[in-house]
């Protein structure tokens, strides 16, 4: 009775089976990651007779050495660090009432470490390494910036972003404004403790370009936490409190008349799951006590 095939083995079988033609070459069509029959008539026999596991291994060394190149090319990530960056962006549908211009959210959260930090660790430890200094804002010039405006292919009018210590907003308010000298940078900051915006300036990061910011929008606690619950019901987006109060502002500056037809894109920096023992989860957290109670 013949040995089954391991199933890891199975996408190899299906690979050796296929006849090689004259006809056959590197450059044929294919779906990305998989690869062609092996070349080798060792390999392929290895493959088509023999499902032991030296045979497979000994199989398998022959293809990697023959598609070198084409595995190179399979998207699979290095390590983590190659998994931050080029976080998605997506248009706000259900909570846009009243708006002229468009939203498009960066959803920083959507990164390794589910935060728009990512990329400043990334940046200092890099630093760190290989020069022994630290460029807070240099990332967000040369990876969030380049991103959206890739992503929008250069037609994004307006930039929305939380202050906090001004590397984002920062960085990457810099590029676009390279790019395009028309786009608006607009800070988010909150109301209870403003400031950029307060009537006396507190403590300005040395990190952030007040000259870059040509607006700044002051949101309420309680507003940003409401809107980061509606975001999560209305959007299936589940972000913190700092992406609530950019969501505000990105909304009420795309309800007014003179931005129609505009494209805002609102940075949102962090995932909501590290907000659930705030005040964003407390009814949530009571509804559950009243539950358990009963």
């Amino acid at each position: 009775m013949a040995m089954a095939p391991p199933p890891a083995c199975s996408l190899l079988r299906v690979a050796a089976a296929a006849p090689i033609s004259a006809s056959t070459s590197a450059s044929t069509p294919r779906a990305p990651g998989f690869l062609p029959s092996p070349r080798s008539a060792s390999a392929r026999r290895h493959l088509t007779t023999a499902w032991s596991p030296k045979a497979v291994a000994s199989a398998s060394v022959e293809i990697q050495d023959e598609y070198a190149d084409e595995m190179d090319a399979v998207n699979i990530a290095q390590d983590v660090t190659q998994l931050i960056g080029k976080t998605p962006m997506v248009y706000l549908n259900n909570v846009v009432d009243g708006c002229v211009a468009n939203i498009a959210a960066k959803l920083e959260y959507m990164g390794p470490c589910r935060s728009v930090k990512d990329r400043i660790g990334l940046s200092m430890i890099n630093d760190a390494e290989e020069k022994g200094l630290i460029s807070p804002n240099k990332i967000h010039f040369q990876t969030t910036g380049p991103e959206i405006w890739e992503d929008t292919l250069g037609t994004v009018d307006i930039l929305v972003a939380s202050i906090g210590t001004g590397g984002t907003i920062t960085g990457t308010g810099r590029y676009l404004k390279r790019m395009n000298k028309d786009i608006k940078v607009i800070g988010v900051e909150p109301a209870e403790t403003s400031v950029i915006s307060g009537d006396s300036p507190g403590y300005i990061p040395s990190i952030l370009d007040v000259q870059l910011i040509d607006e700044v929008v002051k949101v309420s606690t309680a507003e940003a936490v409401d809107s980061a619950r509606e975001l999560a019901l209305k959007e299936g987006l589940l972000v913190g409190i700092s992406s609530g109060a950019a969501a505000v502002a990105a909304i009420n500056v795309a309800r007014r008349p003179e931005n129609a037809g505009k494209l805002i894109a609102v940075i949102f920096p962090s995932f909501g799951e590290r907000y659930l023992s705030s005040i964003l989860f407390r009814p949530i957290y009571d509804s559950v006590r009243r539950m358990r109670k009963k």
